[in-house]
């Protein structure tokens, strides 16, 4: 049985996990895809979620601009979502439906978006001596979802070529730049730079957005004639390796 009482302070105090640690800690929402693409020539996209687990799920679901902490009563997004809460019973499957409501986004390039999924369990059975003591832990998905117009110039799959890379030397610490041309967000593996036979890992890039540039730390000091080794996620959330010399744009 759920009461409205744990979904409010679920949702006022909710655990953040990440989708590889969920399985770990017994969550039960599956989320099907670790990123969601709304091409603006569709009417709306659906994301399937399954209840994997061995007892019923509540869920509240919604979309943030990028403040993970904004409560979703504040949120003003030109998207809906059908359904916003909802049960899912174990081993069956949720489809939400979500819509572009038209308020202007822009055109020129993709925009980012995140879309949350509240997993709270039920209320437990205090009967026993054991139920009393067990604790209860809702857990949040937070996933990115990219809103992409008609008409963007380029491929997708080409954006990665496009990255510019640069060394930048600061009070004697090395550090990659890199600078997103192209109108797509782009997201990052593990990325390194090899220097003189040394492979040096650098800060997480996570993700980098149309028009971004960011400097990121290396781990040692990289000389001229290094290259960056990266890892990019494609739409379906698989990773694509690339190998680019520093100090120069892509093809």
């Amino acid at each position: 049985m759920f009461s409205s009482k744990l979904l409010k302070t679920a949702i006022a105090g909710f655990m953040v996990v990440g989708l590889a640690l969920s399985a770990a800690v017994q969550a039960s929402i599956v989320i099907a895809g670790t990123r969601v693409i709304y091409d603006a020539a569709d009417s709306e996209v659906t994301v399937k979620l399954d209840n994997v687990g061995k007892v019923p799920a509540l869920s509240q679901v919604w979309l943030d601009k990028g403040d993970a902490k904004a409560s979703p009563d504040a949120i003003d997004v030109p998207f809906t979502i059908t359904p916003t809460v909802f049960r899912i019973d174990p081993q069956k499957s949720q489809t939400l439906r979500v819509r572009y409501t038209g308020e202007p986004l822009p055109q020129d390039h993709e925009s980012v978006f995140w879309l949350n999924v509240l997993e709270i369990p039920p209320e437990a059975d205090t009967s026993t001596p054991e139920a009393k003591n067990s604790l209860q832990l809702a857990f949040r998905y937070r996933i990115k979802f990219f809103f992409r117009p008609k008409g963007l110039v380029g491929k997708v799959e080409a954006a990665p070529d496009l990255l510019q890379w640069q060394l930048v030397n600061k009070a004697g610490k090395s550090y990659l730049q890199v600078n997103n041309p192209s109108a797509y967000n782009i997201s990052f593996g593990a990325i390194d730079v090899q220097s003189g036979g040394k492979k040096m890992k650098v800060e997480d890039g996570q993700l980098l957005k149309s028009g971004e540039k960011r400097e990121l730390a290396i781990e040692g000091n990289a000389t001229a004639g290094a290259n960056v080794h990266f890892y990019t996620l494609n739409d379906y959330g698989t990773d694509e390796e690339h190998t680019m010399p520093l100090g120069a744009s892509g093809k």
